[in-house]
């Protein structure tokens, strides 16, 4: 079962941005294995909480005005 694992900013990605990075990972998936895949492929989009992560040695906090807006 292929399997996918995305960690993101948390509130970076609206939900239909979401589901568009779950179509498209799974569909580039099945041009690797067949179309056999696709109802097995798992994507798992995880959000990280501000502060969770750091970057360049500083940690990390998305601005308001990045946030997505669902």
């Amino acid at each position: 079962m292929p399997f996918v694992n995305i960690k993101v900013p948390e509130a970076a990605l609206t939900r239909a941005q979401k589901a568009e990075i779950v179509h498209r990972a799974t569909d580039m998936l099945v041009e690797y294995f067949s179309e056999a895949a696709r109802p097995h492929t798992m994507v798992l989009i995880e959000e990280v909480k501000d502060g969770g992560y750091a970057r360049a040695d500083e940690v990390f906090v998305i601005p308001d005005a990045h946030r997505a807006r669902d």
